[in-house]
């Protein structure tokens, strides 16, 4: 947190091309008040255990990582709700005045087509709202097009007068002038007033963060009062913190000894984690200082390529991370539509180091130090690799059939194919690493092409990465252990070893473990879909039928995006959308699933058995 307060200032923290230059004062104390709790935090938790002693064996240690994420993501939690950050407008609009909107999450009277185009006309604009003259232009336009040509018969200003006559309009409706503290570049500007973020939200977020899942349920992030630009630094720097995991930065920097096997054990995605005290402390440091350097080329290259420094950051602790905060709505998109080729080739770096994320750091290590011969020889990475590929090509395939990436009619067939190779291996590589980061809507894709991301989500990178998901090599090994299954069938007798990449594998318990797992991530996935369908109201999804029928599906892709912290699903959280019309019971739902899939289930689920607490 401490090093998120300097991007307050304007000549550090904000963006060069933005209007609004003043000091995040809310921003600024929110951060400070949440660095004092969590400094009275540690005094509490070093005094009650000043004088504790013994070893940490593999419970305690399940218990220090459960708890532990559990504490960061409330303290992380606290910057989002002191600085009184908003994560969305009080309105919510539907595609047609016929449909009652929401305010406040109330259902209200629907509204008549010109309180409809006002109210769309300031939805559109977001928190800054508009001023007199542009309100009046796009309130004549949008009357327009509703009437199909018809002038409107009343001025904008009576309409809205009209509209804050009422009860649920009040409050909701900013007049000029009327927010004396309001800034300068929003005060005299007719408004929507924005929701500051709930206490659910606030943990969302943060366990988003940590968890390196990317989901957000923050609608503007390119509004500096909504959000300062100094918490949307530390909203980043969950991410880095979150990359290699919270504990295995306890194990570098403290040295846990005989506790650093077991914590490691829990932290560090994977099946298996052995080796010597010493080695995991080798490890851990290897991991930690592979895992900066690759942050600081990044971030350079970023840089290079023509974002400012603060993005260039954000965006590498996103990417390394395999997290997917982004600084900007339309996520890495927004480089493309403000430059077309820097863009480009901002989206194909990118590409090239979330696949370096997705893969095991050991095998990074030994391609660093020229041994590049064991990361083309590992099973987990070639599979990992032909995924990306065989996917990748079908996608393209599929999308150029469909037209899913035709710009305009007149698209040649290169201008397609480029397109289809850019957008296909991104969306892929992005959704199977679990970064979540969107340069096209692929919501809008063809049934095969989110069919097959909706899949990948189960998939992840690999074991020992920073991505999330099931890991590849757990694939491999279900689909070994099911054909072994099957060959006993029929072959009762025949008594056949379990081999990875040619060698038997030892563990004698890891066909358990693994269908254990399978079956865990099943269980959490289907309960929480139900969980999900019965708990969400429908007037989420909006109040027509059409989008009502998405219900199913939506909550199922919701539920695997956050369970394998992936970030974006299908739908009503797709690429362009996020989790912040979800009630507050459903987003913490969601966050013990991002815990539950980054801690990979044990170290969690056992914190609410009894028995896991009682004495030995």
């Amino acid at each position: 947190m401490v090093f998120s307060l300097p991007w307050a200032w304007p000549t550090i923290g904000h963006r060069t091309d933005e209007n609004f230059q003043q000091f995040e004062t809310h921003g600024f104390l929110g951060l400070v008040y949440s660095i004092l709790l969590s400094i009275i935090c540690w005094a509490v938790l070093w005094r009650i255990g000043r004088n504790s002693k013994g070893e940490l064996y593999r419970r305690e240690a399940m218990a220090v990582v459960g708890l532990s994420w559990l504490i960061a993501t409330i303290l992380g939690a606290m910057p989002y709700v002191l600085s009184g950050s908003c994560n969305k407008l009080s309105v919510r609009l539907f595609e047609s005045n016929k449909h009652a909107p929401l305010v406040y999450r109330d259902v209200v009277s629907p509204l008549s087509e010109d309180q409809y185009a006002l109210v769309q006309s300031l939805v559109a604009a977001g928190a800054r709202g508009l001023s007199k003259e542009k309100l009046a232009q796009q309130y004549d336009a949008k009357v327009k097009l509703l009437t199909k040509g018809e002038a409107p018969q009343r001025p904008f200003d009576e309409v809205f007068d009209e509209l804050r006559e009422l009860p649920h309009w009040r409050g909701a409706l900013i007049e000029p002038d009327e927010d004396e503290d309001a800034p300068l570049d929003r005060r005299y500007h007719y408004r929507v007033r924005a929701v500051s973020m709930s206490i659910a939200d606030a943990i969302f977020e943060s366990q988003s963060g940590f968890s390196t899942t990317g989901a957000t349920v923050i609608a503007d992030l390119e509004d500096p009062v909504s959000i300062p630009h100094c918490v949307l630094f530390w909203r980043s720097s969950t991410h880095f913190l979150g990359g290699l995991g919270i504990i295995v930065l306890f194990v570098v920097i403290l040295g846990q000894g005989s506790a650093g096997k077991a914590l490691m054990r829990n932290e560090m995605p994977g099946p298996s984690k052995e080796g010597s005290h010493s080695r995991m402390q080798h490890t851990a440091w290897m991991f930690a200082g592979l895992y900066c350097g690759l942050n600081l080329v990044l971030t350079v290259l970023l840089w290079l390529l023509g974002m400012n420094f603060f993005d260039a950051v954000c965006h590498a602790f996103g990417t390394l991370a395999t997290g997917g905060f982004s600084t900007y709505n339309a996520s890495l998109g927004h480089f493309v539509q403000a430059d077309p080729v820097s863009g480009a080739w901002i989206e194909y770096v990118v590409i090239v180091f979330m696949v370096l994320a997705g893969t095991n750091f050991t095998l990074l290590y030994f391609m660093m130090i020229g041994q590049a011969y064991r990361l083309i020889g590992d099973i987990e990475w070639r599979y990992y690799m032909g995924i990306i590929v065989g996917v990748t090509i079908a996608v393209m395939t599929f999308g150029m059939f469909y037209d899913d990436f035709i710009i305009d009619p007149e698209t040649s067939f290169v201008s397609e194919f480029l397109y289809a190779l850019r957008y296909g291996l991104f969306q892929v590589v992005s959704i199977i690493t679990t970064t979540g980061y969107g340069t096209h809507d692929f919501d809008q894709w063809n049934s095969f092409g989110r069919g097959v991301l909706f899949l990948l989500m189960f998939v992840g990178g690999c074991a020992g990465s920073t991505g999330g998901g099931l890991k590849v090599i757990r694939h491999i090994l279900f689909h070994k252990i099911l054909f072994l299954q099957l060959e006993k069938s029929y072959h009762p007798t025949v008594v056949r070893p379990l081999r990875l990449g040619g060698r038997p594998v030892d563990d004698p318990e890891l066909q358990t473990n693994i269908l254990i797992y399978f079956s865990l991530i099943l269980v959490l996935f289907v309960f929480g879909w139900l969980s999900v369908v019965t708990l969400e109201p429908d007037s989420t999804w909006g109040a027509s039928e059409e989008h009502i029928e998405h219900k199913l599906i939506d909550s199922a892709t919701a539920v695997a995006a956050t369970l394998n912290n992936v970030g974006p699903g299908l739908g009503i959280i797709g690429a362009t959308q996020n989790y912040a019309n979800f009630t507050s019971w459903t987003k913490l739902l969601f966050t013990a699933l991002m815990m539950i899939g980054r801690l990979e289930i044990f170290a969690v689920l056992v914190l609410f058995m009894p028995r896991f607490w009682r004495s030995r």
